[in-house]
């Protein structure tokens, strides 16, 4: 599918990020904030073939909230750190909309989208951490 093609086009980012990292708390609050659901986080970091240091992945339980959490995350990140997403790419299908911020990639995901290709399966020797609303 289209969205993976943007990992294989660029390098990873040579500063770390954490769980901690201000990007990331900013983007597990603007999903949680739109109310994605079946928050959770891969850390890749020690998985040398890794596209990133992190993968956020979440779903919604329609396209507009797909396309709405998406959204909102590229604001809050752009407001909160004035870092803009090296890529996105799934706006026009709106099922799995992937944002790219090099060391995190956020996948915003329908159910069924997100079962069929089950990312923590494919992930699944990454450290694995499910974010629950506050």
């Amino acid at each position: 599918m289209a969205p993976l093609t943007v990992l294989n086009t660029r390098k990873k980012a040579v500063t770390r990020v954490t769980r901690s990292s201000k990007i990331f708390t900013t983007i597990i609050k603007a999903i949680q904030e739109k109310k994605g659901d079946n928050v959770v986080s891969l850390d890749l970091r020690k998985i040398p073939e890794a596209v990133a240091d992190f993968f956020i992945i979440c779903e919604a339980n329609s396209n507009t909230q797909v396309k709405a959490i998406a959204d909102f995350v590229e604001e809050e990140v752009k407001k909160h750190t004035d870092e803009s997403p090296y890529k996105a790419e799934g706006r026009t299908g709106q099922q799995w909309i992937l944002v790219d911020y090099v060391n995190i990639v956020v996948h915003v995901f329908t159910p069924d989208n997100r079962k069929f290709y089950n990312l923590e399966e494919m992930w699944s020797d990454a450290d694995r951490m499910e974010h629950l609303d506050n």
